[in-house]
C-alpha cells in the first residue's frame, strides 16, 4: 500500500517526533519489550503470534488492530512473517485525554484496565481504515497549509471508527456470556471507578461485593487476565496519567487524593507499573498547564 516505509511529522518547536506512520515487513520492530512516550497503533495485515502486554499475554493472527497508551510494555512475538501498518502520535500532536468527549477512544480503545488491548477486523473495516491510513499518508507526503489539522482530522475519523468497533464487539460479548460471573465483574467495575482513589486492597472489594476473596480473584483473571491487585492498581496509575498530564497539581497532591500519604511509596508504584518517576512522565509526555 505504501510506496515508501515511513512517513514523519515533527514538531518544529522542540525537534520531537508528533507522529509516524510505517509499514512493517517482519517481526523485527516489535520483537522486544516496547515503552514508547506516544500512542501506538498496529494493524496485522498478515501473520500470527503472541502480544505479551502489561503482565497479560494474547494469541493474535491477521486482522488484529492493537492500541497501546504511552508508556504501557508491549511486544508481539512471532514466528513466521509478520506484516502490517503502524501510526504513532505524541500528546502533544492529540491529546486523547482532552479529546475523550469528541472521539470516546481514552478508556475504550486506550487506558482501559477491563478489556484487552485489540480489536479484531473482518474485511469490510480493515479496508475502511486502510483506506484512512493511505490518506494519512498522502497528507504527509504533501507541503500543504495546516497539515496539522487536515492529520488530526483523519486520526479522529480513525480513532472513533475503531472506537465504534470495540463497542460493537464488547456488545456481542457481553450477550454471549456468563450472566452470573458477568454480574459480578461489572459490580467489580462498579465498585473500582466508585472507591479506586481510597480503597487500594483486594479484600476491601471482596467485602463490599459480599463474596470471598478467592472468587473476586477468579473472577478478575478469567474476565481481564489480570490479578485483582493489579486491576486496581492499574486503574489508579491511569488516573495518575491523567492528573499529570492534565493539571499543575504536585506529585504530592497527586498521591494524597489518590489514597497515598507517602509520596515517594506512590512514586514507587508509579515506577513499577510504568518504568519512570512520575515526574518523569510529565516532563516527557507533555503538560498542559492551567488544563
Amino acid at each position: 500500500m505504501l510506496s515508501q516505509s515511513v512517513y514523519t511529522l515533527v514538531n518544529q518547536q522542540n525537534g520531537n517526533l508528533s507522529f509516524k506512520v510505517f509499514e512493517f515487513d517482519n517481526s523485527s520492530y516489535f520483537d522486544h519489550i516496547q515503552r514508547n512516550n506516544y500512542f501506538t497503533l498496529i494493524i496485522i495485515t498478515s501473520g500470527e503470534g503472541l502480544a505479551k502486554v502489561d503482565l497479560c499475554e494474547y494469541s493474535f493472527k491477521e486482522n488484529t488492530l492493537f492500541a497501546f497508551y504511552p508508556y504501557q510494555p508491549f511486544m508481539l512475538a512471532s514466528e513466521g512473517p509478520l506484516t502490517g501498518i503502524s501510526i504513532q502520535f505524541h500528546h502533544d500532536f492529540f491529546c486523547i485525554y482532552r479529546h475523550h468527549r469528541e472521539i470516546a477512544a481514552n478508556g475504550i480503545l486506550f487506558n482501559n484496565i477491563y478489556q484487552q488491548p485489540f480489536i479484531l477486523l473482518d474485511q469490510n473495516n480493515r479496508q475502511i481504515l486502510l483506506n484512512i491510513v493511505g490518506e494519512i499518508v498522502n497528507e504527509l507526503k504533501m507541503e500543504a497549509l495546516r497539515k496539522d489539522e487536515v492529520l488530526v482530522s483523519y486520526l479522529k475519523i480513525f480513532l472513533v471508527l475503531a472506537t465504534r468497533i470495540k463497542l460493537e464487539q464488547q456488545s456481542i460479548k457481553s450477550v454471549n456470556g456468563n450472566d452470573k460471573q458477568l454480574l459480578i465483574i461489572q459490580d467489580l467495575r462498579n465498585a473500582i471507578e466508585d472507591n479506586f482513589r481510597t480503597k487500594h486492597s483486594a479484600s476491601d472489594y471482596a467485602d463490599m461485593l459480599h463474596v470471598t476473596p478467592v472468587v473476586l480473584s477468579r473472577a478478575a483473571k478469567n474476565h481481564f487476565n489480570m490479578t485483582l491487585s493489579d486491576l486496581i492498581t492499574e486503574r489508579i496509575i491511569v488516573e495518575a496519567k491523567r492528573e499529570l498530564y492534565l493539571t499543575d497539581k504536585t506529585v504530592k497532591e497527586i498521591a494524597y487524593e489518590l489514597g497515598y500519604d507517602d509520596e515517594y511509596y506512590f512514586s514507587r508504584v508509579f515506577k513499577g507499573k510504568t518504568d519512570v518517576s512520575p515526574q518523569l512522565y510529565r516532563d516527557t509526555i507533555g503538560f498542559n498547564k492551567g488544563a
